[in-house]
């Protein structure tokens, strides 16, 4: 029943045509005792309908349902048929519960003032016949709204909790990725030393074996001997590091960087609440990898960090500007800590100001964070689109 139960989640479809076959049923079942059969069907058959698609299109069809509600009050209003008890307080309680649920208050209220005017159309039309069926309309739209209000508050924390174990799993594949890069870093400054101290020694003892050649041949030998040692322990060094290198992950498991990147990155933070408004100007796809991946790792850290410390109904702005040499990065958001409090802004894990300052500073760019005098939080960030990495 729990695989049902998932299967049938994942196809909301299935589950309201189940719901409205009953209701057709019920419907069927009390058009039995109507006077006009025909009349009674021709609508009560369209009853059920928009409860089918009441989670794809739930405003349209809770249009169709009052619509319908109206038309058949009107009906047997004209063709004078009390007998026949139709289903519409079922599939409007339903509509009603659907769109406070996965819609909102607002339209649950809009939907509410229809119900009233159906109410009212359905007493004069005698299908509401007593002030106890008011009052028992009235106590079972609370009741659906109440429901809704419960399941609607579940959804939403089972969405916030969802989103924001995605940012974490997301932020931990980073965190790997990030602890990968800073490894093969290391590698590459050790074998650029292991590079750079053989050859230059190389070229010094070549320079004295020429020299050295004919007016002193046992000078000129142990030079050659010493290029030829030097030489053979530099090879090692280098297959030994460039072995650490040869172990690459697929093209589906890098990183996505470029404006896809970032898009993925705001998309999954305004899952989280966090309102994100992203502004890209300018080819930021053909950039180098190194200038891309540094425009990605600011954003991210920027966000999270809002996300973090910038209190109840966040927001942020992003602006990304490709111009002639380099990169900029605005971000602000709506602040929330105190502000004689800046150092909790980038507590915890992360790049934090630090990481930013280091990953600016190696690709030659330069960073500026602080707050301004609205509270809010600001990041600037320049990057070349030639980084000058430290020799």
């Amino acid at each position: 029943m729990r695989r049902f139960s998932l299967w049938l989640r994942g196809k909301p479809i299935v589950a309201d045509s189940m719901l409205a076959i009953v209701l057709l049923a019920l419907e069927i079942l009390g058009a039995a005792n109507a006077e006009h059969k025909v009349a009674s069907l021709a609508i009560g058959l369209w009853l059920p309908v928009p409860v089918v698609f009441r989670r794809v299109y739930p405003r349209a069809m809770a249009v169709a349902s009052l619509l319908l509600s109206f038309t058949a009050s009107a009906v047997q209003y004209v063709v004078g048929d009390e007998k026949v008890e139709h289903i519409t307080l079922f599939s409007l309680g339903i509509m009603l519960y659907t769109l406070v649920a996965y819609v909102g208050r607002r339209e649950g209220l809009w939907f509410a003032a229809g119900l009233v005017a159906d109410t009212a159309l359905s007493y004069s039309a005698e299908v509401v016949r007593s002030a106890s069926d008011v009052i028992f309309t009235v106590m079972f739209f609370a009741l659906c709204w109440t429901l809704a209000e419960f399941i609607g508050a579940r959804h939403a924390y089972d969405t916030e909790v969802a989103a924001r174990l995605a940012v974490a799993d997301y932020d931990k594949e980073r965190r790997a990725h990030d602890a990968v890069s800073t490894e093969r870093t290391r590698i590459a400054r050790e074998l650029h030393d292991v590079v750079a101290h053989a050859v230059s020694v190389i070229i010094v003892q070549a320079d004295g074996a020429r020299y050295a050649l004919r007016r002193d041949p046992d000078a000129a030998e142990q030079a050659l001997s010493t290029i030829a040692s030097t030489g053979r322990e530099a090879l090692r060094e280098l297959r030994r590091t460039v072995a650490l290198l040869r172990t690459e992950h697929a093209p589906d498991q890098l990183p996505q960087h470029g404006t896809a990147g970032l898009a993925r990155v705001v998309e999954m933070m305004r899952g989280t609440g966090l309102a994100v408004e992203l502004e890209l100007t300018g080819e930021l796809d053909d950039i180098a990898p190194e200038v891309s991946l540094g425009v990605h790792r600011i954003v991210q850290e920027s966000l999270t960090n809002t996300l973090r410390h910038a209190g109840p109904h966040p927001k942020a702005w992003v602006q990304i500007r490709r111009r002639d040499t380099d990169v900029t990065i605005d971000i602000s958001d709506t602040g929330g800590v105190p502000l004689d409090e800046p150092s909790m802004r980038f507590k915890g894990g992360g790049m934090g100001l630090v990481g930013m300052r280091e990953r600016i500073a190696v690709l030659g760019g330069t960073l500026e964070t602080g707050r301004a005098a609205d509270g809010a939080w600001r990041v600037h960030a320049t990057i070349p689109l030639e980084p000058g990495f430290p020799e």
